[in-house]
């Protein structure tokens, strides 16, 4: 189970991030991506009724009236303002709604996914660092940082090789932050607050894409 030593504290902002042991990967088909994605929403809520593996055998109707009573009835333990999964790790920026909110979250998603990827690929195991990483934000300048350093992620690692591609990176919330929303779960009005208009949020995040993959890291928020 994923363990925290350092309090976190609700109410905070955290960029937590993770990656696969020895850093191999953890997603390798389309399909486990959108997996984790789902998890990432389904988690995030109080204590839903059944397991995912479970709701996933329902019908799509049955689907729909489920997640109305997930959003009447179950409160979000954490808040995802911004995500983005790579190859071997993921990246979120959330913030906590309730003591141990982020922990439990983690955990979750972190169990869930595990048992969905062991069981397709018939492995045994922990698939992630048992430690997830969580880094508290203090600052609005921070925060805005932060949230451009994850939505670089694919261009900085060399997935997209422009940044209109990375826009369009179907595993990241950037789309979210200059387009058309395609994830209702995230929460980009506290840093779309700080912009004008997607436009000038979008400018803010090209402006150090090139300085961002160049850079050989980012000490406090790059993996150790």
């Amino acid at each position: 189970m994923p363990r925290r030593y350092a309090p976190i504290a609700t109410g905070e902002i955290y960029h937590i991030y993770n990656r696969g042991i020895d850093k191999r990967p953890v997603f390798l088909q389309k399909r486990e991506y959108d997996r984790a994605i789902l998890t990432l929403r389904y988690y995030r809520h109080v204590s839903p009724s059944m397991r995912l593996s479970i709701f996933l055998t329902l019908s799509l109707e049955a689907r729909e009236l489920f997640w109305e009573r997930l959003r009447l009835h179950n409160p979000p333990i954490v808040t995802i303002l911004s995500f983005c999964l790579m190859p071997n790790h993921y990246h979120l920026l959330v913030r906590q709604e309730g003591d141990g909110g982020i922990a439990q979250f983690i955990s979750k998603v972190q169990n869930s996914y595990t048992k969905y990827f062991n069981t397709k690929h018939q492995r045994d195991g922990a698939l992630c660092s048992n430690q997830f990483k969580a880094v508290r934000i203090e600052s609005d300048e921070q925060l805005l940082h932060v949230s451009r350093y994850i939505h670089l992620n694919p261009y900085t690692g060399f997935i997209c090789k422009d940044l209109h591609k990375t826009v369009m990176y179907p595993w990241s919330s950037l789309g979210d932050y200059v387009g058309n929303a395609s994830f209702d779960w995230i929460d980009t009005s506290i840093i779309l607050s700080q912009f004008n208009s997607k436009k000038s949020y979008l400018r803010f995040v090209d402006d150090q894409k090139d300085y961002q993959r160049h850079l050989a890291g980012i000490q406090h928020l790059t993996f150790e």
